[in-house]
């Protein structure tokens, strides 16, 4: 290669890992395996052995991993949390065995092997037996504080127990079980929403979440595998996790100590053809030296410890035929295609459909009607054709396409620059829309109706006694009663749960009229912004951009929604019903507006209060609270460890950075003289 190819190489390799470290890491969404980003790693890094010259300063190769978010207070880990090595084959780990018996000389060692399950990394700290502190891997330097979401894990004990370290630091992986996943996943599929990929995805997603309280709703587990104890009085890796169970901590009860390297493939052997039975997902085995004194001998290099290494099992695939393929119409009008194979065994069940996601993944695969196709799961629940047998396809096969057409409603299909989907636009009318919206209406979240399930909405549609949302406040009890499935006393409830629905606050009724890229959060911002529906219809794009986190994107969806003649007519006729539709503000009370028309960022940890006390605080005097750093922003309150990524974000924009004593300090003498705060 000419030396701008080889150049030109590494600099798209380089991107490609960054922009798929960025989707595994922030997005949850990763779109390759882990042994497809390991391949393409190792040739990034062979590529920059041979060449240094051309290496990036901030390549992937020098990365352990992650990011940090900053929508929450950055924390310096007291010790790196590194990444591991990883390998596919007995023969790589029998040259990691060979580096260790080099390194260690004629000393007797053994492993410690668990099984590695495929979550996200935590490290939390116990001071006085009390858990302070839950922190993210984040770039293996510094991660987010995620304290608040992590005590939500029920398995995870808020105090240890027995005789524990005063100060104690445990590292752990957060991770959701199969079962668990797959209700979501059920509960997601039938409100018409895409579903996850994989449990990882979820649990990574959930501690982003910035309420705790959502976070809780989420049925998270945790299994620790690292401690780290500065009055250790033990000796090895196996037996700090023993001493872990005694304080009551969770770990796995599948660990095994090893002496041998024949032992070590014995264990991987048996839980590569067992693994289907576990509750939880696992793609590998950790294997690391056991004695402490022999780690630390061993060392480290620049990102992984050299006396540890993960070996990852073999994604099981198989082959099967494409009999179908379906195209499903969700609540938003996106058009999901789904292929129906021939029924086929993998990882202990019988897979009979796969998801095609969009057009771009049909045109990647190159998929055509009735090709044979290999089928996976590896780390995911959710099973995924990963490509063609092409020898097996027949002249005649025709390429699997999108349609023109709504499967549904018949409708043209529109697909919107920069998006991966096709669009049904007739959400009026297109039966599988509009029981989606009905659903999304009454569910718990928006309109909460007893009485009134997915299933019982589904049943009203079809009677053609509800047609939109609007309609079941004209439903009554003689028209319900004789319904399937539905007797005198479920009508009743039914009925009353309607009528109770009136009293739904602002912010709920908006949220549950579904409208896209409207969620809860940015449901509440609008409806406290506008203060009540007449005011949010006539606003324009400009007008609604100026809510806080409400961009061009969000702006345009709620336009657009209220410009429609039959979304009109729907809202005027739930007015009419007597819904809320003028918000009702749950803030404290008003002290003063010495802060009126100002956006504050919160940030750091503070000595006085809490962060939501501060957050209360502040609208109290009428300002307006803000997760991210804008032009818009008045003042960074900033507490201890403010996050670096906020700091110089505002630092370049100028936003003027008020600690918590100078804060209090204004507020006090603003207060005292009737003087301006800022």
């Amino acid at each position: 290669m000419s030396v701008d190819e080889i150049r030109g190489q590494i600099d798209r390799l380089t991107q490609t890992l960054k922009e798929h470290n960025y989707r595994y890491y922030i997005l949850a969404d990763p779109v390759i395996s882990d042994r497809e980003f390991d391949m393409q790693l190792k040739q990034l890094e062979a590529l920059e052995k041979q060449y240094p010259q051309y290496a990036h300063p901030d390549s992937p190769t020098l990365q352990v991993g992650g990011f940090i978010n900053p929508a929450f207070t950055t924390v310096v880990h007291e010790k790196p949390m590194l990444s591991l090595g990883n390998t596919y084959t007995k023969e790589e780990l029998n040259a990691f065995d060979v580096r260790v018996k080099k390194g260690l000389g004629s000393h007797q060692y053994a492993y410690s092997c668990e099984l590695k399950i495929d979550g996200l990394a935590i490290s939390i700290m116990y001071e006085s037996g009390l858990l302070v502190r839950a922190v993210t891997r984040g770039n293996g330097k510094e991660g987010d504080d995620v304290t608040q979401n992590v005590k939500t894990i029920r398995s995870l004990p808020k105090q240890l127990k027995g005789s524990y370290p005063q100060k104690l630091e445990v590292r752990g992986e957060i991770f959701m079980h199969n079962k668990a996943f797959q209700k979501l996943n059920t509960q997601r599929i039938t409100r018409g929403e895409p579903p996850y990929a994989n449990p990882r995805n979820v649990a990574s997603g959930s501690l982003k979440l910035l309420d705790a309280g959502e976070v809780a709703k989420r049925p998270l587990d945790i299994i620790i595998y690292h401690i780290i104890d500065q009055q250790q009085t033990y000796n090895g890796h196996y037996e700090a996790l023993e001493k872990a169970q005694e304080w009551g901590l969770p770990t796995s009860p599948h660990s095994r100590k090893c002496h041998s390297l024949a032992e070590v493939f014995n264990y991987i052997d048996h839980w590569e053809s067992e693994r289907k039975t576990l509750s939880f997902e696992t793609d590998g085995v950790v294997i690391k030296v056991n004695d402490f004194e022999q780690q630390e001998e061993l060392g480290f290099t620049s990102k992984i410890p050299r006396w540890a290494i993960s070996y990852k099992f073999n994604t099981e695939s198989v082959l099967t035929k494409l009999l179908s393929v379906d195209f499903q119409v969700g609540r938003t009008g996106a058009i999901t295609p789904v292929a129906n194979l021939a029924p086929v065994s993998l990882l202990g069940t019988t897979v009979k459909r796969a998801s095609l996601h969009n057009a771009n993944e049909i045109q990647r695969l190159d998929i055509h009607h009735h090709d044979n196709v290999f089928v996976e799961k590896g780390g995911e629940i959710i099973p995924k054709i990963t490509g063609v047998y092409l020898p097996s396809r027949s002249h005649e096969a025709t390429p699997v396409e999108m349609p023109l057409h709504c499967p549904e409603c018949n409708t043209t299909l529109i697909r919107n620059p920069g998006e991966a989907h096709h669009y049904c636009p007739n959400e009026s009318s297109c039966p599988p829309q509009v029981i989606g919206k009905i659903q999304h209406f009454i569910s718990k979240k928006a309109m909460q109706i007893d009485g009134l399930g997915e299933e019982t909405v589904e049943l009203l549609y079809q009677s053609g006694l509800i047609r939109h949302m609007a309609d079941l406040y004209t439903l009554t009890y003689d028209q319900v009663v004789h319904l399937e499935r539905m007797a005198d006393k479920s009508a009743q409830k039914l009925i009353q749960g309607i009528k109770n629905s009136r009293d739904i606050p602002f912010e709920r009724v908006l949220f549950g009229l579904g409208i896209r890229f409207v969620g809860e959060t940015v449901a509440l911002k609008l409806a406290s912004h506008f203060k009540d529906i007449d005011a949010l219809m006539s606003a324009s794009v400009v007008q609604l951009s100026e809510v806080d986190d409400v961009g061009e994107r969000i702006a345009t969806s709620v336009f657009a929604f209220f410009q429609d003649a039959s979304n009109q007519h729907m809202v005027e006729q739930l007015k009419a019903a007597g819904l809320q539709m003028h918000y009702q503000s749950s803030s404290p009370d008003i002290q003063s507006n010495l802060l009126q028309h100002m956006v504050v960022v919160i940030s750091g940890v503070f000595n006085t209060m809490g962060r939501d006390e501060l957050k209360a605080l502040v609208e109290s005097h009428g300002g307006k609270n803000a997760t991210s750093i804008s032009a818009k922003t008045t003042f960074v309150l900033a507490g201890d460890n403010m996050g670096p990524a906020k700091l110089e974000k505002a630092q370049n924009l100028g936003v003027p950075i008020i600690g918590e004593d100078e804060f209090f300090q204004r507020l006090h003498t603003a207060t005292e003289s009737s003087t301006p705060f800022l």
